[in-house]
């Protein structure tokens, strides 16, 4: 009789406990790295469209400033024709250049003029040219025209720049001219509050010399690697002046950076103000004054737009500072002020940029519109789909129903499995020197790209294909066969429609990755400035992922928050593909 009791004992012991417990923190441990796997996925997802959805808020508004201008028909169309076409053809722009110099008559020197011009658009006296084109009874009057904004006049609006604040006064303001410049005092301790805004802009700056000395202090410890790992007395020579002259720059950084922060902590002080710190601007008499010194009981002022009366002593008057320096902004302080007024007269609009979907690019960051990336990627679509879609899903089934299996039909498997994992610029490569250079298919064409992106998809396509048909039952092609189908009416009429619901999704998932190439558009030419809107598959266009990579690369700071609107576009195109591809294989699919 076998002892029951010695067959269980290993498993009632001490050490069967310790192995269950070991095995119990294993699986808690798992679920543990789990967890925290996809709490760090979640959390950089959340980062990124974040990010995204944050800065593409920018590119959703777009900024009018609303001013009067006179439209002089003996200017505009001095014959008196009222032809469209004449009128467009005028000098809207001078028009309009001449309409900022009339509401700020203090734009005198040729930088001012300058800084006034770049308030509104250049595109703005296009649109004006249109609008009076196309209602010739404007001619003659005057009238309050919304011209778009520039996007130096909009970012600063959004606060890009920094705030423009302002500090509360409480005493009478002193002036005393001398020469061209004005000794300003305040009767209260005004001042002290803007010089103490001044110190935290000292401490901001010692911050970003700080960086610099860093970045100085690398190439210290670089060139002393390298010339104690040199193999000759030159080499070693040459390594060691370059170590010893960034040591030098560190350390006149370091002392700047200390007599910044010095400055900063002292109790008073008196600084001199200059393009690289924040700007203190008065208000007075419909004038402006900016500080160029500053000391707790008021300074020495420069008339920036002069005033409209001779002022000794004033209890009207405002003290305004920047957040940030003239040179670190593409802002001036001339603009600041101009903007400011405007935005008081109430002629500062903020609407929503619809412009940005329905208008083609444009090198101007306000002007720049996203439908024309979209068109071209829907034409690039529609190539990609009519060759590949056919193609592929025909190749599936040739291969999958009717080619015998021998070597030849298992070198092209393998081929198609390993076309599936070529890089995409790869085929831009092959585009560029067959289809554009053999073939002359139009260069930066829709037809060139969807023709590319085809061949890329292919392999995808009839690889989800095969195995859609593949899962067919094989008692569907028998039954069909049984009641007297050929095999090409059963394939046809019977697996193909049960297929159909597989190998949907896998074409939209395999567009879906096509919609979002970029190198192997950029090998045929589609990253080309492309203005008008594609018409047909041989208009020459770009497509959305391009469309990011080009304003990317552009240095306008505008073209940050198209950039992201973009990017969200190009996203919600990529989640409608794939929620169609989940909708079909939910609504068709059939389990065997």
């Amino acid at each position: 009789m076998v002892d029951m009791t010695a067959l269980t004992g290993g498993h009632t012991g001490e050490a069967s406990t310790k192995r269950v417990r070991m095995r119990r923190a294993a699986e808690t441990r798992l679920k543990a790295y789990g967890i925290i796997a996809l709490a760090l996925a979640a959390a950089a997802l959340v980062a990124l469209l974040g990010s995204v959805f944050t800065k593409a808020g920018g590119a959703l508004t777009e900024t009018y400033l609303t001013l009067p201008i006179t439209l002089d028909a003996a200017e505009l169309d001095p014959d008196g024709t009222n032809d469209p076409a004449i009128i467009r053809r005028a000098d809207f722009s001078g028009l309009s250049k001449d309409m900022l110099k009339e509401q700020f008559p203090n734009a005198k020197s040729r930088s001012a003029r300058r800084d006034l011009y770049d308030l509104i658009s250049a595109g703005a006296a296009f649109e004006l040219a249109d609008k009076v084109s196309a209602d010739t009874s404007l001619l003659g009057q005057t009238i309050n025209y919304p011209f778009l904004a520039s996007d130096v006049t909009d970012l600063y609006l959004k606060g890009s720049f920094g705030a423009f604040v302002s500090k509360p006064v409480e005493g009478n303001l002193t002036l005393t001219q001398d020469g061209e410049k004005y000794l300003v005092s305040s009767t209260a301790d005004d001042f002290t509050k803007a010089l103490e805004r001044v110190k935290e802009g000292l401490i901001v700056e010692a911050d970003k010399v700080r960086g610099q000395a860093r970045l100085q202090n690398n190439g210290v410890v670089e060139f002393e690697r390298r010339a104690e790992a040199a193999e000759t007395a030159e080499e070693r020579e040459k390594n060691t002046q370059l170590a010893t002259a960034r040591a030098a720059a560190r350390d006149a950084l370091l002392a700047a950076a200390d007599d910044l922060e010095a400055r900063a902590a002292a109790p008073g002080g008196d600084e001199t103000l200059g393009e690289h710190n924040r700007s203190v601007l008065i208000n007075v008499a419909d004038g402006w004054l900016k500080m160029t010194r500053i000391t707790p009981n008021g300074g020495v002022a420069e008339a920036v737009i002069p005033m409209a009366r001779d002022v000794s002593a004033s209890n009207s008057w405002g003290l305004y500072t920047t957040d940030l320096p003239e040179e670190s902004r593409k802002v001036s302080d001339l603009q600041i002020i101009w903007i400011e007024e405007l935005k008081s007269q109430g002629r500062v609009d903020v609407v929503f940029n619809s412009r940005f979907f329905t208008a083609g690019d444009s090198r101007e960051p306000e002007l720049a519109g996203i439908w024309g990336a979209v068109a071209g990627s829907f034409w690039t679509m529609l190539v990609t789909f009519l060759l590949a879609f056919p193609t592929g899903v025909l190749a599936a089934i040739y291969l999958e129903e009717f080619a015998p299996k021998n070597k030849l039909t298992d070198f092209v498997e393998v081929n198609i499995n390993n076309l599936a994992a070529v890089p995409s610029i790869v085929f831009g490569l092959l585009g560029l020197s067959v289809f554009l250079g053999v073939f002359g298919v139009p260069r930066s064409a829709p037809l060139a790209g969807g023709i590319v992106l085809a061949l890329m998809t292919l392999p995808t396509i009839i690889i989800a294909s095969r195995a859609a048909i593949r899962a067919v039952p094989p008692s569907i092609r028998d039954a069909a066969v049984g009641l007297g189908a050929s095999p090409l009416q059963a394939t046809f009429h019977h697996v193909l429609p049960l297929a159909m619901p597989g190998i949907l999704t896998g074409t939209i998932i395999g567009m879906a990755q096509a919609l979002g190439e970029t190198a192997p558009l950029i090998m045929i030419g589609m990253v080309a400035f492309i203005v008008d809107i594609p018409g047909s598959i041989t208009d020459s266009a770009s497509v959305l992922p391009v469309q990011v990579f080009r304003w990317s690369d552009f240095p306008e700071r505008a073209f940050e928050a198209r950039t992201s609107a973009a990017i969200c576009v190009l996203l919600l195109f990529l989640v409608v593909m794939n929620a169609i591809a989940v909708f079909l294989r939910k609504r068709f699919e059939r389990r065997w």
